[in-house]
């Protein structure tokens, strides 16, 4: 049996969702997840919406931005 598998570059949905969690951790104090859906593609997800990621997103996460607020003032 013969199985054939392509390269593609990351797609537009991947880079709008590393977007989206960029700008939301500049003002949050929680990490930003860029997670892989097997539906939607990508998608960002905050981790203060979760407390701590439950493991079948945490299994899912291909990039983390980190919160950009500091409460040590």
């Amino acid at each position: 049996m013969t199985y054939f598998t392509t390269w593609t570059l990351p797609s537009r949905n991947y880079f709008e969702a590393l977007a989206t969690a960029e700008q939301r951790a500049l003002h949050s104090f929680f990490d930003q997840h860029v997670i892989e859906d097997d539906e939607l593609g990508y998608r960002a997800v905050d981790e203060g919406d979760y407390n701590a990621l439950p493991p079948h997103l945490a299994m899912r996460v291909v990039h983390t931005v980190h919160g950009g607020m500091l409460d040590e003032f």
